[in-house]
């Protein structure tokens, strides 16, 4: 298992981050949040968790050793893949999943793309003793997202569109957060922003 990679940061797209190791770029799939906070020509350290498919090998990339725990024990839900555990860790934090799983909240669960009612209530039975109690304090310090409003719409709207919504409801609910965006004076936190969205896409509904 890769338990993390370390090194500069060759390349940034919408869901994935380069990260060169040992004159190798290895491709690291992450959350909106992760990703705002990296830089290009920056060192980083990304927690992995690595999935082994037959026809493929991806590794998923976390922000810490909490959100990747939290992305593997979200796994142990039947019905729960990679890509939905990732899924559920762009739209929450580990600790705010261990809040919904502890007070057995449906609507923070169903606010996830791909996850509905009765889903939700699968969820809360298969995982609300394992992902452990929330904390007072949230693992990790997020850190601005860098440039002006074209980069935080880009990213904004990759993610929601490879979170299942249409290119037309992305749109919509990036125009729902730029007064959030603009507030914030200029330095959007991207995962904050999806999480925004994604409250406006379930009240469009």
């Amino acid at each position: 298992m890769i338990a993390f990679v370390s090194g500069p940061v060759a390349a940034l797209g919408p869901d994935t981050a380069v990260v060169e190791v040992g004159g190798i770029g290895m491709a690291v799939q992450c959350t909106p949040d992760t990703l705002s906070r990296l830089r290009v020509g920056e060192a980083a350290r990304l927690a992995t968790s690595l999935v082994v498919r037959e026809d493929s090998l991806t590794l998923y990339g976390f922000a810490d050793d909490d959100e990747r725990q939290t992305f593997e024990l979200l796994q142990t839900a039947s019905g729960v893949g990679p890509r939905l555990a990732q899924a559920m860790l762009a739209v929450h934090s580990p600790d705010a999943l261990r809040r919904a799983f502890a007070t057995g909240d449906e609507k923070a669960l169903t606010a996830v793309p791909g996850i509905g009612k009765k889903g939700a209530q699968k969820l809360l039975l298969e995982l609300k003793d394992r992902l452990g109690a929330p904390t007072a304090v949230s693992a990790g310090v997020p850190r601005p997202a860098s440039g002006g409003a074209a980069s935080w719409r880009e990213q904004l709207h990759a993610a929601l569109v490879g979170l299942g919504y249409a290119a037309r409801e992305a749109d919509q609910a990036v125009e729902a957060v730029a007064p959030q965006a603009e507030a914030a004076g200029g330095t959007p936190q991207v995962g904050q922003l999806l999480r925004a969205a994604l409250q406006s896409l379930n009240r469009a509904r």
